[in-house]
C-alpha cells in the first residue's frame, strides 16, 4: 500500500514532461534571443567598421601607385573623417525621417559600393569616392546601431562596442595578410565584398525584434544608484519614440549629455593627435625593426589595446570618463615630449604607451554609452544615444587639423 499510496501522488511521464517544460521554454526563448543579439550586435559592430579600416589601407595603397603627393594622402584622411562627421551633425536633427531597416540597408550598399569602387579604381578620385562611401557606410551604420540598443538590454552596448574594436584588428590584419599572401589590393578588397552581406543577414537574419526586449538588464543596486540625466517618466518604448520630443526637449537632453561627450571628445582628440601626428616620428634606431614595421607594430598595439577594453565592460565599469581624457592627454604630453627631446631609451616603452593609449580610448567608449544607457529614461535614450555619436567623430576631426600640420613642421625641423 506505501508504494501505490506514494504512486498516487506521481504524475504521469507524459504530463510530468509537459509540467516541467512550461517554465522552461520561456527561459530557453530568452536565452536564444539573449545570444542571438549578442552575437548579432557583435557581428554589426565588426562590420560596420570593418571597411571604414580597411579603407585608408587601401586607398593609401592605390594613392601611392598614382605617386600621389602629401596633400592627397591628407585628402584621403578628410574625406574618411568628414561625411561622418557630417552624418553625425544631422542625425539628432533629421535622421529619424528614415526608419532603421533602409538605413542599415543604405549602409550595406555604401559599404560594397566602396569596396568596388576603390578595387576598379584608376585615378585618386575614384579612390576618394571610395573612401567618402565608407565613411557614410561606418558614420550611418554608427547612428543607427547605437540608437537600436535603446530597445535591447542593455548588455549589447557591450557587444556593439567589442565588435567595433575587433574591427580594428581584423581589419588590418586581414589586408595585410591577404596581401601578404599574393592577393593584389584589388582581389583583396572584392574578396571583402561578404563583410557588407554579413552585415544585412546580421540585422536583417540574426536580431529579435525590439518589441519584445526588456531595455534593462542591469542589477538593481546599479541602476538604482544612478541619477537620470534627464527626467523620470517613462512611456511605451517602441522604434522612434524619442523622435517626438520636442526641439527644447532635444536641447534639454543635449546638455545633460555634455558631461560625458566632452571628455569622450578629449579622450579622441588626444588619441588621435597622437596617431596622426607622433606615429611616424616615434622612430627608434637601436631596433631591428624598419621604419615601416615600427609604424605597422604601432598601430597594431593600439587597435589591440582598443579591442581589449572596448570588451571589457562586464570586468571594468567607468563612470568618470573625465580620469581617462585627463590620463589620454597626459599622454599625448609625454609623446610629443619625447619627440621633441628623444629621450625614452627603448621602443618597447613606447610600445607600453601606445598599448595603453588605445585601453584608455576603448574604455571611453564604451563606459560612455553604457553610462549614457544607465542615465537617460526610455523615452529620451533613443535621441541620446544617437546625440552623443558625434563626440569620437568630433575628437578626431579636431585633432586633424592640428595634428597635421603640426606633423608637417615637425618634420621640417633640422
Amino acid at each position: 500500500m506505501g508504494g501505490c499510496e506514494g504512486s498516487r501522488w506521481r504524475l504521469p511521464n507524459s504530463e510530468r514532461e509537459e509540467t516541467t517544460s512550461e517554465p522552461q521554454a520561456p527561459l530557453l526563448d530568452r536565452q536564444s534571443a539573449h545570444w542571438k543579439n549578442a552575437v548579432g550586435f557583435w557581428l554589426l559592430g565588426l562590420c560596420n567598421n570593418f571597411s571604414y579600416v580597411v579603407m585608408l589601407s587601401a586607398a593609401h595603397d592605390i594613392l601611392r601607385h598614382e605617386r600621389a603627393s602629401g596633400n592627397q594622402s591628407h585628402a584621403v584622411l578628410l574625406a574618411d573623417i568628414l561625411p561622418t562627421l557630417l552624418i553625425k551633425l544631422l542625425a539628432p536633427l533629421g535622421l529619424h525621417l528614415l526608419p532603421y531597416s533602409p538605413r542599415v540597408l543604405l549602409s550595406g550598399v555604401c559599404s560594397a559600393g566602396s569596396f568596388v569602387l576603390v578595387a576598379f579604381s584608376h585615378s585618386v578620385s575614384i579612390s576618394l569616392c571610395g573612401v567618402v562611401l565608407a565613411s557614410i557606410s561606418s558614420g550611418l551604420g554608427e547612428v543607427t546601431f547605437l540608437s537600436l540598443t535603446a530597445f535591447y538590454p542593455r548588455a549589447v552596448i557591450s557587444w556593439w562596442s567589442s565588435g567595433t574594436g575587433g574591427a580594428g584588428l581584423l581589419g588590418a590584419l586581414s589586408y595585410l595578410g591577404l596581401t601578404q599572401a599574393g592577393l593584389s589590393p584589388q582581389h583583396t578588397l572584392l574578396s571583402m565584398l561578404g563583410i557588407p552581406a554579413l552585415l544585412l543577414a546580421s540585422y536583417f537574419l540574426l536580431l529579435t525584434s525590439p518589441e519584445s526586449q526588456d531595455p534593462g538588464g542591469e542589477d538593481e543596486a546599479d541602476t538604482g544608484a544612478r541619477q537620470p540625466l534627464i527626467g523620470t517618466e517613462t512611456s511605451e518604448l517602441k522604434p522612434g519614440s524619442s523622435w517626438n520630443l520636442s526641439l527644447q526637449e532635444r536641447w534639454t537632453v543635449f546638455k545633460g549629455l555634455l558631461c560625458y561627450i566632452i571628455p569622450l571628445v578629449l579622450v579622441y582628440f588626444a588619441e588621435y593627435f597622437i596617431n596622426q601626428g607622433l606615429f611616424e616620428l616615434l622612430f627608434f634606431r637601436n631596433t631591428s625593426l624598419s621604419h615601416a614595421q615600427q609604424y605597422r607594430w604601432y598601430q597594431m598595439l593600439y587597435q589591440a589595446g582598443v579591442f581589449t577594453s572596448r570588451s571589457s565592460l562586464r570586468c571594468c565599469r567607468i563612470r568618470f570618463i573625465w580620469v581617462l581624457a585627463l590620463l589620454q592627454c597626459l599622454n599625448l604630453a609625454f609623446l610629443l615630449a619625447d619627440v621633441l627631446l628623444t629621450f625614452l631609451p627603448s621602443i618597447y616603452m613606447v610600445f607600453l604607451i601606445i598599448l595603453y593609449e588605445g585601453l584608455l580610448g576603448g574604455a571611453a567608449y564604451v563606459n560612455t554609452f553604457h553610462n549614457i544607457a544607465l542615465e537617460t529614461n526610455d523615452q529620451h535614450r533613443e535621441f541620446a544615444m544617437a546625440a552623443a555619436c558625434i563626440s569620437d567623430t568630433l575628437g578626431i576631426s579636431l585633432s586633424g587639423v592640428l595634428a597635421l600640420p603640426l606633423h608637417d613642421f615637425l618634420c621640417s625641423l633640422p
